[in-house]
């Protein structure tokens, strides 16, 4: 919580347009007490890049780009069900 201005500020200079993610009118707290931000409005060119930068503010936690390790399994919801895929 005590980071939370100073990585939105280093996330606006990434291009980005940080808030508070809100949920019935609150804002979310992690299980750790941490704080989350959404990030809207970021250009992802260089996604590995980004990742890297993003985890190297202080007091980032962790970020949901994933671009370093893709994913195993997705779930699709299609009108027939939900479908999944396997890598």
């Amino acid at each position: 919580p005590m980071a939370r201005s100073y990585v939105a500020r280093e996330l606006v200079l990434l291009g980005g347009h940080p808030g508070w993610r809100i949920r019935d009118g609150k804002a979310v707290v992690t299980d750790n007490g941490n704080w989350i931000l959404d990030v809207r409005g970021l250009k992802i060119v260089d996604p590995v890049g980004l990742e890297s930068s993003i985890n190297q503010i202080a007091g980032v936690v962790t970020n949901g780009l994933f671009a370093r390790r893709g994913a195993d399994v997705a779930l699709l919801a299609a009108p027939g069900g939900v479908r999944t895929l396997k890598r």
